[in-house]
């Protein structure tokens, strides 16, 4: 089985976090108001909320959350209330979970909207990424989702996983090395041709963070913020390349 650093600097390559750990660009805190939500229902909530801003405002079909099993600066442990909690939260909700890996000193969280994660992994040049990845038919939600349990918990990262992410589908197999793309520049996923369409993303998933925290900071509610997910996934269209 595949030690817990090793997971840590794949998830590091894929999402863009450079050697010490921070990820490039400014990303507001969840500590700057977890205070005001005093609950443990509310401080998971609000810390879901955050992370998965891009989710529920429809510019991504998931996000990888994951929980430490310690007590943050507020002194909570949201590994421990994720336990407790997560799964309530989660049935008040339009999101879906799955636990692609639970060591019990951390857990990683594939958190998403169904829709759009079906819609995405439909498409003809997700699908094909996929297939050629091994995995059997990326039409079926459960099991290709199976897969990817598999693969996180294995000898090797599944790279592909930028795919789920709705990442551009060009930076994927850049990293991968399917496509003769140069690497470009560092966003918050490394950026392999030509950048405008992926910085284009960037930027709308900073908005979608910087309004979800302008909403939290204000004292918004956010088990309402979790229960209000987009109607439509509305990322930016992504170019096929050929990887056979």
């Amino acid at each position: 089985m595949k030690v817990a650093v090793a997971v840590k600097e794949d998830l590091s390559a894929v999402q863009g976090v450079d050697a010490a750990g921070s990820i490039r660009g400014s990303r507001t805190s969840w500590q700057d108001f977890a205070g005001l939500y005093p609950t443990e229902e509310e401080c998971l909530a609000s810390f879901l909320a955050l992370e998965l801003a891009e989710v529920l405002q429809g510019a991504k079909p998931a996000n990888l959350v994951c929980l430490t099993n310690k007590h943050r600066s507020c002194g909570r442990n949201l590994y421990l209330l994720w336990k407790e909690h997560g799964e309530v939260l989660l049935a008040e909700s339009c999101l879906k979970v799955r636990v692609l890996d639970d060591r019990g000193s951390s857990i990683l969280l594939l958190l998403y909207s169904q829709q759009a994660l079906s819609e995405l992994l439909s498409q003809k040049s997700a699908s094909i990424i996929l297939r050629k990845s091994g995995y059997g038919n990326p039409d079926d939600l459960d099991a290709t989702l199976d897969e990817l349990e598999k693969r996180v918990t294995g000898e090797g990262f599944p790279h592909e996983i930028g795919v789920f992410l709705g990442y551009p589908l060009k930076d994927v197999v850049g990293f991968m090395g399917w496509a003769p793309l140069a690497f470009t520049c560092q966003g918050p996923w490394k950026i392999f041709g030509n950048p405008e369409q992926s910085l284009r993303l960037a930027e709308c998933h900073r908005e979608c963070r910087g309004r979800m925290s302008e909403k939290l900071a204000a004292g918004c509610s956010p088990l309402q913020c979790l229960r209000s997910v987009a109607d439509s996934y509305n990322a930016v269209p992504t170019v096929f390349l050929s990887v056979s």
